[in-house]
């Protein structure tokens, strides 16, 4: 389908957004007195320019149309956002992609580009306080963003289709946006294709139908909980669906590449169990709904916890990793970092999710794990609270964060400690928290200063002498 056709199917999508952003309420354009721009970054220390300030996202509507063999993508984003000063200005986070138009409320706005920063000058300001409305239309060919460490992420082209993949940049590769772990939200996210491929995404699939006169498939996905941007996702290829409800529990949806279904169906039926393990460790599943994508192992080369569906590479859909992305839902995903610099908190509770689980079904105790990453040389690169912008993911922010954890468990006892892992979740339920704030929440908890257990595990550098 060429560019025009594309555009048409998605008119009746725009024009309603369009309609529904000149009557939204609490506008508050033209109200503020003066204004200022934005900030152009959060200053993150890792990625300076990443995310925006001077607004606060609170959902996104995207409208894709996507062609996979020429790489077309057409879309429609609605950002409904609270503004957080009087705005005349404030920026969007887009790579590679081709504006064609942007209105706030309705009205037409001026659009600057530098990069992957999009200026949006709104007609009159947007007061403090108040809601306003922006539609973005743009197309073109989305590409993949390459890492400080060499690692490729974005829109990634497959065998049959595509996937997109965020941490810690992506997202900006395929809808515009406050790309940064702080600014949260809810998600619509729709998806048209060619007729025989399947499009999914986080949450719930609300409808599927047929488009441009049976030739397309419409796939509508929606999610009512607090997102981070990097962790949204979509799969476009020739699946395995299946879905199913074990119980009365939690929904599940899980995609599988066509190519790899038979082999990964062993690993796919695990998935209700190592739930209901996890919500008996972690507290109640943050989510409305649970599954996984599995992509052929050429075509992705690492799993990643996108929100409610992860994603795998067929070599990587094992129980490990399983274990490994439903414990992010928990611990990344509902309780998300403030900075990149917090990823620890991701991956080092992920971790141990790990031997948590061995401990129990495989007989291996955690403190064998310890040892066992205590020796390993790779973990004393650098302390897993200050990782290098281009080690961002290094092993010490895996390994060592998981020891961190076990001192924790250590000094705190059986008891508090299991107490912690659901305390942590439950009060920063869909929110953002710090290394400090983590630190302190075990302190008022166990009732225990455990400031040297922080600064020679967490904060030191080396190896300590003693375990």
């Amino acid at each position: 389908m060429d560019q025009r056709s594309s555009l048409r199917a998605l008119a009746p999508v725009a024009a309603l957004l369009l309609l529904t952003a000149s009557a939204c309420t609490g506008s508050g354009e033209g109200t503020g007195t003066g204004g200022t721009p934005g900030a152009r970054g959060l200053r993150d220390p890792y990625f300076p320019g990443q995310g925006n300030g001077g607004y606060d996202v609170q959902h996104y509507g995207l409208a894709l149309d996507y062609e996979p063999k020429p790489n077309r993508l057409s879309g429609t984003a609605t950002l409904t956002a609270r503004a957080t000063q009087d705005l005349s200005a404030f920026n969007l986070d887009l790579h590679g992609l081709a504006v064609d138009g942007v209105t706030v409320n309705g009205v037409p706005a001026g659009v600057g580009r530098a990069g992957d920063e999009l200026t949006v000058r709104p007609r009159g300001v947007v007061g403090d306080g108040s809601t306003f409305r922006t539609v973005v239309r743009y197309s073109g060919s989305p590409r993949s963003v390459t890492g400080p460490d060499g690692s490729e992420e974005g829109w990634l082209r497959t065998e049959d289709g595509a996937i997109a993949l965020g941490e810690p940049q992506g997202s900006m590769a395929w809808f515009p946006g406050n790309h940064h772990p702080s600014d949260k939200a809810a998600y619509d996210i729709t998806v048209t294709v060619p007729k025989g491929l399947t499009a999914v995404s986080n949450g719930e699939l609300r409808s599927r139908r047929p488009a441009a006169g049976g030739s397309r498939t419409t796939f509508a996905w929606h999610s009512p909980e607090p997102m981070s941007s990097y962790l949204a996702t979509v799969g476009i290829g020739e699946y395995d669906v299946r879905t199913s409800r074990p119980g009365g529990g939690v929904p599940e949806f899980t995609a599988v590449d066509r190519t790899v279904a038979a082999r990964s169906e062993k690993v796919r039926t695990r998935i209700p169990v190592v739930l209901r393990w996890a919500q008996r460790n972690f507290g109640p599943y943050p989510f409305s709904s649970t599954g996984a994508i599995v992509e052929r192992a050429d075509d992705v080369d690492y799993a990643l916890e996108t929100q409610t569906r992860p994603v795998y590479p067929a070599g990587a859909f094992n129980e490990e990793f399983l274990v490994h992305e439903l414990a992010h839902q928990w611990y990344g995903n509902s309780v998300s970092p403030k900075q990149w610099k917090d990823v620890w908190l991701n991956e080092g509770f992920a971790t141990y999710a790990e031997w948590l689980y061995d401990e129990e079904f495989r007989d291996v105790p955690a403190q064998r794990r310890f040892e066992e990453e205590f020796q390993d040389d790779g973990n004393w690169a650098f302390p897993p609270s200050e990782p290098p912008k281009d080690d961002l993911l290094g092993a010490p922010v895996y390994g060592r964060g998981a020891m961190v954890l076990h001192k924790v468990r250590q000094a705190v006892g059986e008891d508090a400690f299991f107490g912690l892992l659901k305390s942590w979740a439950r009060e920063h339920r869909h929110g953002n928290a710090s290394t400090e704030d983590f630190t302190a929440h075990v302190e008022e908890r166990s009732g225990k200063d455990l400031s040297g257990l922080w600064d020679v595990w967490l904060h030191g550098d080396g190896r300590p002498a003693e375990r």
